[in-house]
């Protein structure tokens, strides 16, 4: 789904008016550290920027990446690294939740939020934030915890700098957009295995 450029700009102009970094200070965070399924070994890596309240994004992690995972993770042909590209408020909550838990929790989370994204960032008749609330909570996080990580600003900030050095880097106007050998790719590869495989040269 695309990004909108004003969104962009308003991430970016916000990062800059609070003094922050142009990159995300990964080395002293661990809650960036690289979100990934796959060996580190892998032959190929490759860094897929999603959004939490995208229909394409969910897509692929329901009907794409089981067979991505299967024919070419678990044979340690691949290594898969998710890095959130909020496009809202509500996309950048889920995403400083996402963040915060274990990261034997982020991808179990990931995935209930996109496989439930019409209910929770979608029904006009939900809040949002109660609903992510309530994600949280089954992933095991009280409420008094969840509050604490969506109030987190230094966290959001380096949210918001990791995505700004990637839409200068790779021009990212879509998700999902996959980056691999330093190039930005997406549309088809996104749809299904075949496109995903043809990506990396594989059959």
């Amino acid at each position: 789904m695309q990004p909108t450029r004003r969104r962009v700009l308003v991430a970016a102009a916000t990062i800059a008016a609070m003094g922050a970094p142009a990159r995300a200070d990964t080395l002293n965070d661990p809650r960036m550290a690289d979100r990934a399924n796959g060996q580190p070994d892998a032959r190929v890596t490759v860094v897929e920027w999603f959004s939490f309240t995208c229909h394409f994004c969910a897509h692929f992690a329901a009907d794409v990446f089981p067979e991505v995972r299967a024919k070419l993770i678990d044979t340690g042909r691949l290594r898969l690294v998710f890095c959130e590209y909020p496009r809202d408020q509500v996309d950048l909550m889920a995403a400083m939740v996402a963040r915060s838990l274990p990261p034997s929790r982020y991808e179990p989370f990931k995935d209930a939020l996109l496989a439930t994204q019409a209910h929770w960032a979608f029904d006009r008749s939900v809040d949002p934030k109660e609903e992510l609330a309530k994600m949280a909570a089954l992933a095991g996080v009280p409420r008094e915890s969840f509050a604490r990580f969506v109030a987190d600003e230094r966290l959001k900030n380096e949210i918001l700098a990791a995505q700004a050095q990637a839409e200068q880097a790779y021009n990212i106007n879509a998700t999902p957009t996959f980056i691999v050998n330093g190039r930005a790719q997406t549309g088809e590869v996104g749809t299904s295995y075949a496109g995903f495989s043809r990506m990396l040269g594989s059959g």
